[in-house]
């Protein structure tokens, strides 16, 4: 375990929420013009690798293969991999912009399904905030005005899958280690991405082949800057910076894809954002 260092594990969070903002740019590029799943399906097969080459780093295969939930750790995977493909799809049918500020409010919906789903403890203060963030969320899609977008459930979808594979975590956490998370979380993603990206190969030509390469590459720094973080600070330090995301999305939205940040939507991003931060230290700092 690496020593205690909060300034360096927020700035790892930035540049990870920034990796990974990036990410999500790529992955709208490529979806353009590409299979979703397929786009999918080859981020996999470089993050399966990356577990296992962790896994026999730490331990080996034999201790990261242990598990007391082997059917909802393929679950959590299964999701978490189907829910990568819904996101990456509401990026071209709503833009990098658009998407992240519904899908902002997944910390929420976390909050909300941690009392009937895990039996904690949800007090007024984070059903408050829980309601606020519903109302950023309403602000974002301005239902009253006729102008409900059906693609807006995209993302939306993608936010409660999101949502289900962190409350799933939690669960599995309490008897199985974090490394033997992280190795079904990639090993069943991919297997299940090859099962059905297959169906719809088609090869990756040209510059593409170089952002695929970038992209999955990219993929890999992602997640060894998140696990070095939670070396250096607490979940509870850093885990408001992920928020950074959103921002870092919005920039690269408005640079490469030529999206504009509607008044409604910075109204109700901020509004969920700060909802999801004062959910985070509500839960972490004082509890309910």
């Amino acid at each position: 375990m690496a020593k205690s260092n909060n300034r360096l594990g927020i700035l790892l969070m930035c540049l990870t929420s920034l990796v990974f903002a990036l990410q999500d740019g790529l992955s709208r590029h490529l979806a353009e013009n590409y299979n979703v799943f397929v786009v999918v399906m080859i981020r996999y097969w470089f993050f399966a690798a990356f577990v296992i080459l962790m896994a026999m780093r730490n331990g080996g295969l034999g201790q990261a293969v242990r598990t007391k939930h082997p059917y909802l750790q393929i679950i959590r995977g299964l999701i978490l991999a189907l829910e990568i493909c819904v996101t990456v799809a509401a990026f071209t049918l709503l833009g990098l912009t658009e998407t992240h500020a519904i899908f902002a409010c997944f910390p929420l919906m976390i909050a909300a399904l941690s009392g009937p789903v895990l039996g904690e403890t949800v007090g007024i203060r984070r059903w408050f905030a829980i309601g606020l963030g519903a109302v950023g969320v309403l602000v974002i899609l301005r239902p009253g005005n006729g102008v409900f977008a059906p693609a807006a459930a995209v993302p939306l979808l993608g936010a409660a899958m999101f949502a289900a594979y962190h409350l799933m975590t939690r669960y599995v956490a309490i008897k199985d280690s974090t490394a033997t998370s992280f190795f079904y979380t990639g090993v069943s993603g991919c297997v299940v991405m090859t099962v059905i990206g297959l169906f719809y190969w088609q090869p990756i030509v040209g510059t593409d082949l170089v952002w695929m390469l970038i992209l999955s590459c990219g993929a890999l720094v992602g997640h060894w800057l998140l696990i070095k973080t939670y070396e250096y600070a607490e979940a509870s330090v850093v885990q408001p910076f992920a928020f950074l995301q959103l921002p870092f999305a919005v920039i690269l939205g408005i640079a490469f894809f030529a999206e504009t940040l509607r008044i409604n939507v910075a109204m109700g991003a901020s509004i969920v954002v700060c909802a999801g931060v004062f959910t985070l230290w509500r839960e972490h700092h004082q509890g309910p």
